[in-house]
């Protein structure tokens, strides 16, 4: 599932961390809550590496959409 299907459910707290820490490794407790949402921790939305779970540059540049306001539909 794509992430504009599973960012409208995540909280807005989580969303705002989200974009406020855009492209910095997601903590394990906000993975479970995308997970919970629907959201895949697949590569084709990031990776884990050493230091964590990474968003790719794709959906880096989505959520920055969101941020700048130019993603249509997404609250």
């Amino acid at each position: 599932m794509s992430i504009e299907h599973w960012w409208p459910k995540l909280k807005p707290s989580t969303r705002k961390w989200l974009i406020e820490n855009n492209g910095d490794a997601i903590p394990p407790e906000m993975i479970d809550e995308i997970t919970r949402a629907g959201g895949p921790i697949a590569s084709d939305v990031g990776q884990s590496g050493p230091s964590g779970f990474y968003f790719s540059d794709e959906t880096v540049d989505w959520i920055e959409a969101v941020a700048n306001g130019e993603a249509p539909g997404v609250p």
